[in-house]
C-alpha cells in the first residue's frame, strides 16, 4: 500500500494549509475563549469546497476522495480542532448518509445546500441513556398517515445550536430492538424540534453542542433515511467513516503540539542551553513525532480502503483509537515541554490538552473502538 499523493490531493492539502495558517489560526485562541461558532470560517471553508469534499460536484461538493478529506481535516485542526469538527460533522455524519442512503430528491433537497455549505448538519445518535450502547434508543417515531411524529431526547449533538438539518435516528418497532431504528433528515425549524442551551465544555469550546427536544415533531414519511428498519445500519456505516475524521481532528492537534514543542525548545533554555538539547526533552520530541507518523499512516490507510469501496471498519476504528490516544499523550507531553508555560493560557498547548480529550469519546469511546477491533479479529 502506497502513499504517494495524486497533484488533486497535494493541491487540495496546500490550499487547506494556506487557509489553516493565514485565516483559522489566528482566530483560534479567541474562538476558544470566547465560545464562539466560527461562522465566517464555515462560509470560507464552503468557498474552498471543504464542507462537501468527497460529495460528487453534481450535488454540489468538491469531488474528491477520502485521502483528500483527511488531509484537509487534519490542516484545519492543526490550526483550530473547533473549526475542524464543524466540518467533520457536516461531511462525514450529514453529507456522507444522505450521499448513499438517500433518494434522488432527499439529495437534491438536503445534500446540495449541505455540500455546498448554504446549510449545516448535525447528527443525532446519542440520547441521555443511549451513548455507547446506541441502540438503547428511547426517541420514538410513530407512523401517523403521510408523516412520523417523534418524540424524544438527543444528547451532545455537535452543531445543533447551529444546524438546519438532522440526520436523526429514533425506534420505529420497539420489540425490534436495533433492527426497529429508523434514521430521518429532521429539519432543525420544524415545529417541535427545540434545541438545549450550548453545552459548557472542556474543549472544542467554539464547537456549539446541546440537547434536542423532539416534542411531537411531525416529519413527512419521504423524508425517512434508507429504509424502515435500517436506522441503526445506517447509523454505524456513518461513524465509520466519521471515525477517519475524528482521527484526522485528532492527528491536526497531536501535530500542533508537535510543533509548537519543537519551536519552544528551541528557544527556551535551562542550564544555559536550548532545552532542545537535553536528552530528556529529545526523547519526549521523538515519541511525539513517531506517534504522529504512525497515527497519519493508520488513518490514511482507512481513508484508502473507503476510497476502494471495501469494508473499513476495522481500520478506521483502529485509526482512530490509536490516533485519539496518541493526540492525548502528545498533548500531555507537550504541556510538559512548556512546563509552567504550558499551564497557563498565554500559551496554545493548554488548549490543545483540554481539545484532545473529546477524540477518545465522540463517535465511539476508545473502549467501544477496542470492541469492534476484537469483534473484526475474530470475524477474521
Amino acid at each position: 500500500m502506497q502513499f504517494q499523493f495524486t497533484e488533486e490531493q497535494q493541491f487540495v492539502q496546500r490550499m487547506a494549509r494556506e487557509f489553516a495558517r493565514n485565516e483559522v489560526l489566528p482566530r483560534a485562541p479567541a474562538i476558544d475563549r470566547e465560545h464562539a461558532h466560527p461562522r465566517d470560517l464555515v462560509a470560507r471553508m464552503a468557498e474552498l469546497g471543504l464542507m462537501g469534499v468527497a460529495v460528487p460536484e453534481e450535488y454540489g461538493g468538491a469531488g474528491l476522495d477520502t485521502v483528500s478529506y483527511v488531509l484537509a481535516m487534519e490542516e484545519v485542526s492543526r490550526a483550530c480542532a473547533s473549526t475542524g469538527v464543524i466540518m467533520s460533522v457536516n461531511n462525514s455524519l450529514v453529507c456522507d448518509p444522505i450521499l448513499k442512503f438517500g433518494t434522488e430528491e432527499q439529495k437534491r433537497r438536503w445534500l446540495v445546500p449541505l455540500a455546498q455549505g448554504e446549510k449545516l448538519g448535525c447528527f443525532c445518535l446519542s440520547e441521555p441513556e443511549a451513548g455507547s450502547d446506541a441502540a438503547a434508543q428511547t426517541t420514538v417515531a410513530v407512523r401517523d398517515g403521510d408523516a412520523y411524529v417523534l418524540n424524544g431526547v438527543k444528547n451532545w449533538i455537535t452543531n445543533g445550536p447551529v444546524a438546519d438539518v438532522a440526520v436523526l435516528m429514533a425506534m420505529t418497532d420497539k420489540a425490534a430492538g436495533h433492527r426497529g431504528i429508523t434514521a430521518f433528515i429532521v429539519p432543525m425549524d420544524a415545529p417541535g424540534v427545540r434545541c438545549g442551551p450550548p453545552d459548557d465544555k472542556l474543549g472544542i469550546r467554539g464547537s456549539k453542542s446541546c440537547q434536542v427536544f423532539l416534542e411531537d415533531a411531525r416529519i413527512p414519511a419521504d423524508q425517512v433515511l434508507g429504509e424502515v428498519g435500517q436506522g441503526f445500519k445506517v447509523a454505524m456505516s456513518t461513524l465509520d467513516g466519521g471515525r477517519i475524521g475524528i482521527a484526522a481532528q485528532a492527528i491536526g492537534i497531536a501535530r500542533a503540539c508537535l510543533e509548537e514543542s519543537l519551536d519552544y525548545a528551541v528557544q527556551r533554555k535551562t542550564f544555559g542551553k536550548p532545552i532542545a538539547e537535553h536528552q530528556a526533552i529529545q526523547w519526549k520530541l521523538a515519541d511525539m513525532a513517531a506517534d504522529v507518523d504512525a497515527a497519519r499512516l493508520m488513518t490514511l490507510r482507512a481513508a484508502l480502503l473507503k476510497d476502494r469501496g471495501v469494508r473499513f471498519s476495522k481500520e478506521a476504528a483502529m485509526a482512530k483509537l490509536f490516533a485519539a490516544d496518541a493526540a492525548n499523550r502528545i498533548a500531555r507531553e507537550a504541556v510538559q515541554v512548556f512546563g509552567g508555560n504550558g499551564y497557563v493560557t498565554e500559551y496554545p498547548v493548554e488548549r490543545h490538552f483540554r481539545d484532545a480529550k473529546i477524540t477518545e469519546i465522540y463517535e465511539g469511546t476508545s473502549e467501544i473502538q477496542r470492541l469492534v477491533i476484537a469483534n473484526w479479529l475474530f470475524r477474521d
